[in-house]
This record gives structure tokens, C-alpha cells and sequence, in this order.
């Protein structure tokens, strides 16, 4: 099996200028003598040192890249600012038998930060009070009366993971009380730090850490070394009788939490996600294994089950259910209340889905029934009613659909609460927290790809002017190209499932290691109908091979769906990704279509 020669950048791949979706395809630019090197080097096949080398791997970063581990990643945790007396303040109350909460976001990213520190902290032998703020009625982050009624239940230090790096007011309040807060962020900070006794986040100014991109929960996990560094030294386990935590067990609450935040999945969080997915298969969490049961999830899990199957479960607590439920889920060991909690969880998911699609579908009448905006690189919605659990969502679903970030507001009263959600190259996060210091938002933060932010109704004209131009001055004189980025050609019958084992070394797949995807060359469809939940299921054949089943999800009534539903006995090229199809005992190989254009 080959690959098609390499095109430039601006070299459509297969002639298609504008596909159904209207993207132009074309080849991820790479090296071919660096190709040919990483596969004599290192015992490549073509297609695997092609995908590395278009993802920026090199002959010396290719072994680690392949061969991600723990041992040759996991850094000294003292590195990071303020570690160390995060460390002497948790390991003080640990010692001296003083309760200590946790403070936890409601999204996937905070469950899992808030489910790993409980688990640590009960599991050596201390009070543990958990803390996950009600979307609705608490919004996002730290809020003074729920820090002050930690305080009040024995608590004298506080850990708020995932959420915190603007929360100034609150923390200040719970500083004078008297309770110790410990922010642990990785959300982009203001101009200043809030008022904690330590604030760990790699991307604050001062930092000089390489690890910038790590999820909350990463650095958590960060912290629960040194902690346990801490204890060890201290004789805590000797003194007490008490058996080390397995910190390894841990690390599939890591792995969920690192995928599901969109982070880039190169050197340390690499290595997270394929220690902790290892973990995960072997079932220790009862309520990571209720929730792939109740999922139906049968074969070992990948990133893609952790994005796209127990990620959503986890976050419709948060969004149209109960906030807690996630993290007790990830934290608790009954078997029973796993179940209970794992059930609970997907009802949520259907509730959550059905929400959803409604939001989008006024979302998107309202975008398309607007005039054209006069500039800026933005969409943006807002309705009365709509629910603030799944704006996140459809402002994703935005993004995918015009290419452009997207922000959606829940209107209620006299507040609005929004999303947003945005393309490679340009930062909303950077955008919303000028928008906050601008004083346009009364609260707002976020991370390059994503933000949250609260303001008055009132304000959203004025929000979407300053946003729309603040992104079009990043963008500069540069246009936003709605471009399909390829790894190259197949033919139908050079799919196989020895091309599958051999993609399987390019994983896991995830935010700056995108699955790899392929144009699938003059592909005949046999046949093309509708299952599930809108989904449309096909069978193509090529000029010399086939047939090969082949599925695009969610597409029934969008361009791509209508027309792979219309194109039965035709040939089309077809863009998508390679995966192994679990039916029935059977196992075969299945392209998942993204995209689809007609030749010539």
C-alpha cells in the first residue's frame, strides 16, 4: 500500500477545489527525504513515517513519539511555580488529620481533576470534602458562599482544580475567612494572580515550564506526585502503617480528562493518555467500567471512546443534570452506586442530546437569517430560554459548519451566559479575557480553542463587535481557508486491516495528532441509507477491489448526507478516517466519511 506523492500546501489534492462541504482538499506538506528516513531508521512502513513527518516528527522525537512513557516524560513536579507549597500546605493537613476540599469545574476536565485528588487524598487516610458547582444556579468557577461553607464544615484548605484564575473576588473572601485556597488551572490568567497561597498553572506569565498545554487534570496529577514525594519523605506511610497509592491506577482518570479537554496530545499528555488507556482497560475504576458498560462499549478503549463515548456521559451531569454526578461516578468504589451513578449519567446524555439538536437547529436559523456582519471572523448567537448546558456544544457544532469561531449565548433575565469555541490560529480565549478587562463581561476566560464568559443582555451587540474585531486583528491580512487537510490517497482496495495495525502505531490520536485522514479515490457507492441517529451507512466499491463498508455520522440532514444519499451507483472521491468495525463478531475494516467531492 502507497501513498500519493506529497502536493504543496496550496495544490488541491485530486482536483477538488471545493468539495460538498465546500473545502478545498488538500496534502499535508512533508519531507520526502525525511520519509524515506524515519523508514529506514526506524523500520517504518511508507504510510507511518509519511503520517510523522507531517505532524512535525522528526528522526530523534520519532522513538518517543512511537514509544511514549511515563519514565522518560514525567517531569520533576517541583519544576512548577508554586508546587512545592501547594505540596507543604496538603501535606500539613493530611498530617495533622485536617479535612480538605476540593473545589472542582463541572465539565469532564474538573471531574476528573476533582475524582483524582479524592481518590488520592481518602486513599491514604484523609477527610475529603467535594465541592462541584450547580451550572445553573452557581455558574462556572469558585463562588464565595459555597468556599465559606467548606470552611464551615472543617475545612482550612481548599483546592480548586480546573477553574479559579479569575475568580479574584471570591478567593479574596475566602482568604480573609481564614481558609487556604490552592488554584490548580491551566486556563489563561488576567493581569494578576488570584489571592491563594499557591496558584499552579503552567500558563502563567511567570512560568518557564515547556509543559504548557497540559489539562487541568494533568497538572493535578502533577501535584498528587509531589505530594506523595512529600508524604514518603515525611515517613507518613511508614508512621501510619499504610500502603504507597498506585499513582500508575490513576492515571486513566488523566487520560480521560487530557483527551476530553482538547489538548495537544504530543510529549507528556502523549504519554498520559496511552499509560492511562492501559489502565483503563483493565477495569480498576468501577465507575469508568459501568460507564463503558452502559455505553456498550465491548472492545479495549481508545481516545476516540473517550472523546466521543464516556467524555459526553461525564459532562451531562454538568450540563443538563446533576453537577456531582461525574466526579462521585470516577470516584466512588461500590459497584452498585457505579451502576446507579453510570445509568443516571447516559439518561442525562439522551436528555442532553435532545436539548442540543433544538438549540442548534434556532441557532443556526438565527445565523442564517441574519444580515451579513460588516466584519470579523466570528458567528454568534444568543436566545432567550436556551439552555446553558449545551451551549458549549452548538457552539461547536457552529464552528464545524462555518468554519469560523462561534459563540452562543443563553439568554436569562437580566444575564447572559456564553460559549465559544475556535478554529487553529485564532486565540478566543485571548479575545474574551480583553473582553472582561475591557469591561464589557462580568465574568470571562478561556484557553486558545474555547472560552466561557457571563455579561448583560444588553452588551451583546457591543461583545460581538469587540470580539469579532480583536479576532480580525489576529488574523491580520491572512484569510481563513476552509481547507481539508489530507495524509494522502487510497484506493478502496488497498484498505486492509494490516493498514489498520500499522496506523494503530500513529496513535492515540487526539488535538495536535489528528487521526489520520485519507482521500478515498473514485469510489463507487453500491448503496447509501440512514441509520441510528441520523447517520447515513454505505457501501462503496473500487476499480480494482472491494466492497468496503463505510459510514458518515450525523449527516442525514446536512450537504454531505443529502448527498451521499443521492449518489448511488456514481463514483466519488471520499475523505475520511480508517477504523476497525466491531459487528457481530465480526471485524473489518470501515472508512468514516468527513467528506465527499465529485471528479473532475
Amino acid at each position: 500500500m502507497t501513498v500519493a506523492p506529497t502536493a504543496t500546501p496550496t495544490t488541491s489534492l485530486l482536483g477538488v477545489e471545493r468539495s460538498v462541504l465546500g473545502r478545498r482538499w488538500t496534502a499535508r506538506p512533508v519531507d520526502d527525504r525525511l520519509v524515506a528516513a524515519l523508514s529506514q531508521r526506524h523500520d517504518l512502513p511508507d504510510v507511518v513515517a509519511r503520517i510523522l513527518a507531517g505532524r512535525g516528527v522528526s528522526l530523534e522525537t520519532a522513538p518517543d513519539f512511537l514509544h511514549p512513557t511515563m519514565r522518560a516524560q514525567l517531569p520533576d513536579p517541583s519544576h512548577l511555580r508554586d508546587l512545592d507549597t501547594a505540596v507543604a500546605r496538603l501535606a500539613a493537613a493530611v498530617q495533622r488529620g485536617e479535612p480538605i476540599a476540593v473545589f472542582g469545574d463541572y465539565d469532564v476536565d474538573g471531574a476528573t481533576s476533582s475524582a483524582l485528588l479524592r481518590r488520592l487524598l481518602e486513599g491514604i487516610g484523609a477527610r475529603v470534602l467535594v465541592h462541584i458547582p450547580d451550572r445553573m444556579t452557581e455558574g462556572y468557577g469558585p463562588n464565595a458562599p459555597a468556599l465559606l461553607a467548606l470552611k464551615g464544615q472543617g475545612a482550612g484548605v481548599c483546592v480548586c482544580v480546573d477553574c479559579g484564575m479569575t475568580a479574584h473576588g471570591p478567593l479574596a473572601e475566602a482568604r480573609a475567612a481564614g481558609l487556604d485556597v490552592i488554584v490548580v488551572d491551566h486556563h489563561a490568567p488576567g493581569e494578576t494572580l488570584p489571592a491563594a497561597v499557591a496558584v499552579i498553572n503552567p500558563k502563567r506569565r511567570d512560568e518557564t515550564t515547556p509543559h504548557r498545554d497540559l489539562a487541568a487534570v494533568g497538572v493535578t496529577f502533577l501535584l498528587v506526585v509531589g505530594l506523595n514525594r512529600a508524604l514518603r519523605s515525611a515517613g507518613w506511610y511508614a508512621a501510619a502503617g499504610r500502603r504507597e497509592p498506585d499513582l500508575m491506577a490513576l492515571l486513566d482518570l488523566v487520560a480521560l480528562g487530557t483527551v476530553c479537554d482538547v489538548v495537544p496530545l504530543a510529549g507528556l499528555n502523549r504519554a498520559f493518555v496511552t499509560a492511562g488507556l492501559k489502565s483503563m482497560a483493565r477495569r480498576g475504576n468501577p465507575g469508568l467500567a459501568a460507564l463503558a458498560d452502559v455505553a456498550g462499549l465491548t472492545t479495549p478503549p481508545t481516545a476516540f471512546h473517550l472523546g466521543y463515548v464516556l467524555g459526553p456521559r461525564i459532562n451531562a451531569g454538568g450540563r443538563v443534570g446533576e453537577a456531582p454526578a461525574g466526579m462521585r461516578l470516577l470516584s466512588t468504589d461500590d459497584a452498585a452506586e457505579a451502576r446507579d451513578l453510570a445509568a443516571r449519567l447516559d439518561g442525562f446524555n439522551a436528555d442532553r442530546r435532545e436539548i442540543e439538536a433544538q438549540v442548534l437547529l434556532e441557532a443556526i436559523e438565527q445565523v442564517e437569517g441574519a444580515p451579513a456582519p460588516d466584519a470579523g471572523p466570528l458567528v454568534m448567537a444568543a436566545g432567550e430560554g436556551w439552555h446553558p448546558g449545551v451551549i458549549g456544544i452548538v457552539a461547536s457544532r457552529l464552528k464545524e459548519r462555518y468554519g469560523l469561531p462561534a459563540c452562543v449565548l443563553a439568554v436569562e433575565g437580566n444575564q447572559a451566559k456564553g460559549s465559544g469555541r475556535s478554529v487553529p490560529g485564532l486565540d478566543l480565549g485571548r479575545a474574551v479575557i480583553e473582553a472582561r478587562e475591557a469591561g464589557l463581561l462580568t465574568l470571562g476566560g478561556g484557553h486558545a480553542m474555547a472560552a466561557g464568559f457571563s455579561l448583560d443582555p444588553d452588551h451583546i451587540p457591543a461583545l460581538r463587535a469587540f470580539l469579532a474585531a480583536r479576532l480580525a486583528a489576529q488574523l491580520g491580512d491572512g484569510i481563513l481557508d476552509p481547507r481539508l487537510d489530507l495524509d494522502g490517497t487510497l484506493a478502496v482496495e488497498g484498505v486492509s486491516a494490516t493498514l489498520l495495525e500499522h496506523l494503530e502505531r500513529v496513535a492515540p490520536y487526539g488535538a495536535g495528532n489528528p487521526e489520520p485522514t485519507f482521500a478515498l479515490a473514485d469510489a463507487r457507492i453500491l448503496y447509501a441509507d440512514v441509520v441510528g441517529m441520523g447517520h447515513v451507512r454505505c457501501q462503496v466499491q473500487g476499480r480494482g477491489g472491494g466492497p468496503l463498508k463505510a459510514i458518515a455520522f450525523k449527516v442525514a440532514d446536512n450537504e454531505l448526507g443529502q448527498a451521499l444519499l443521492t449518489a448511488r451507483g456514481t463514483v466519488a472521491h471520499l475523505a475520511g478516517t480508517l477504523r476497525l468495525d466491531h459487528w457481530q463478531g465480526r471485524v473489518q475494516p470501515q472508512f468514516v466519511i468527513e467528506d465527499m467531492a465529485r471528479p473532475g
